[in-house]
């Protein structure tokens, strides 16, 4: 019988070690100073969820969800979540190319300011929105003048204020994306003659495309749900400005039922968007 020789012994010793380790952190279990409040965070985070679901109105979610004021505020929040996602797409990916591939001075301010609205309290940011686009702001009222274009108190204006707040969750992740895609397949498509236009479009785009349609996922989600830029710059108004959230608000005070089954369409619809990015975030390691 051959004897294991000292590489072999320490090469399956390498191998094992993971495993005997895992198996180590699983045997031991969770002390109970850890577990009972991660215990509690985590029914702090479900319990309201599964309450939701409990106390919806099942037997009369369909008539809710196909009367003519949800519906209205169902189709018009698809409407302006989808342009507000197709506007981040326009300008969000060119400013995360620029943010990951050009070097110029003050590059992290900019990134901080691209950030900003993630933290901004949502009607700071309608407020924001009025300040420059409104009739008397700063650019508003050129736009008045010049275009005739009122982008306030329209549906023009979620998308502006949807677009506001949803487009840094894809510069995010498309910058993220670019910044992890190796610079060398531009580089040898410039040596051929392509132009940095061409390589973006021919080269680049194609790499980073599940980066820019997790982004665009994402984006999409956070302008459907999107409520305190949107009351604040957008307003109220039934048919024209309202979306499920502002309808949620609205129905709240008058008709909970109705507020619950919205409640329940915005529910599956985050739960859509981290079913599709699984792969993304939810993998393990």
């Amino acid at each position: 019988m051959t004897r294991p020789t000292p590489s072999d012994a320490a090469t399956e010793t390498l191998r094992s070690g993971p495993r005997r380790l895992r198996a180590g952190r699983a045997g031991r279990g969770a002390p109970l100073p850890l577990l009972v409040p991660a215990l509690l965070g985590l029914a702090f985070l479900i319990v309201p969820l599964i309450a939701l679901v409990v106390r919806a109105p099942w037997r009369s979610l369909p008539e809710q969800l196909t009367s003519a004021d949800v519906w209205q505020a169902l189709q018009l929040s698809l409407v302006c979540a989808t342009a507000a996602t197709a506007v981040s797409l326009v300008i969000g990916v060119p400013l995360a190319w620029l943010l990951a591939r050009v070097e110029f001075p003050g590059r992290g301010l900019v990134r901080a300011l691209v950030t900003l609205p993630l933290v901004l309290p949502p009607v700071v940011g309608g407020v924001a929105l009025l300040m420059a686009l409104g009739r008397n702001g700063v650019v508003g009222k050129w736009l008045d003048t010049w275009f005739g274009i009122t982008l306030p108190f329209t549906t023009a204006g979620v998308v502006v204020a949807e677009a506001f707040v949803a487009m840094p969750f894809l510069v995010i992740s498309v910058e993220g994306t670019l910044r992890a895609a190796d610079p060398r397949y531009e580089e040898a498509a410039a040596t051929l003659g392509a132009s940095r236009f061409t390589a973006f479009r021919r080269v680049t785009l194609p790499l980073i495309a599940p980066g820019v349609a997790a982004g665009a996922v994402l984006a999409w989600a956070r302008a459907l749900g999107e409520f305190g830029a949107t009351i604040t710059f957008a307003g109220n108004f039934p048919g024209r400005t309202q979306t499920m959230p502002l309808a949620v608000y609205l129905a709240l005070q008058s008709d909970p039922e109705a507020a619950i089954a919205l409640s329940l369409v915005l529910l599956a619809v985050s739960v859509a968007v981290l079913a599709g990015l699984r792969d993304r975030w939810m993998a393990p390691g």
